[in-house]
């Protein structure tokens, strides 16, 4: 099933990068007029197995920083722009390139940052025995506004009860909350709160 599984990323990833081109298009426009530089964003992630590979999104927000040095508030780095792109979350779109090369599945647990696999407990580490994905289950059952425990729970009820039928469920329920914009953020941040093993 799993063979069936990748066929079927390569398969819908060829496709929408083939329908989304121009809208990437768009969006990489925009973005280096609004950013005023390279607006394609790169950073490490532990994918399956942790191992480390680099992901693709689309950069929304400035590299403003304060007087010690330090970057501003995620509020008052991301452009006007980037918050239509993120609302519509297509700053993910490049992440389909990340399927290409097999770093990516369409859906599975999203992949977090390098520093968080220091703190992780055991059992938080069974998320990374799939391949992490563009969207998954606690991203269609809250994203941003749930808890880091409530996410990890979610993310491992993925691992123990993966089909293809969830994994259909989760991308029609990923469209239907992209379209309606629920979920995005807990507060006024535009991403969650950092990890630190207790939250």
């Amino acid at each position: 099933m799993k063979i069936v599984k990748r066929v079927l990323d390569l398969i819908f990833a060829i496709i929408g990068l083939i329908v989304f081109l121009p809208v990437m298009l768009i969006v990489f426009l925009a973005l280096l007029f609004s950013l005023k530089k390279y607006p394609i964003f790169k950073q490490k992630r532990p994918g399956l197995d942790q191992k480390i590979f680099c992901i693709y999104k689309f950069k929304t927000m400035l590299d403003t920083l304060d007087e010690e040095g330090n970057l501003l508030p995620d509020n008052e780095r991301i452009t006007k722009v980037g918050k239509i792109i993120r609302k519509l979350s297509l700053d993910e779109l490049p992440q389909l390139f990340n399927v290409l090369k097999g770093q990516l599945s369409l859906v599975g647990p999203r992949p977090l940052l390098v520093q968080y696999l220091e703190i992780y407990t055991d059992e938080e580490k069974r998320r990374h025995s799939v391949v992490p994905g563009i969207t998954g289950w606690a991203q269609v059952n809250g994203r941003n506004a749930i808890t880091w425990k409530k996410k990890f729970e979610l993310d491992l009820y993925y691992v123990d009860n993966w089909s293809l039928f969830l994994d259909f469920k989760i991308l029609f329920l990923t469209f239907y909350k992209v379209i309606g914009a629920k979920d995005i953020q807990s507060s006024e941040n535009v991403t969650m709160e950092p990890y630190d093993g207790t939250n």
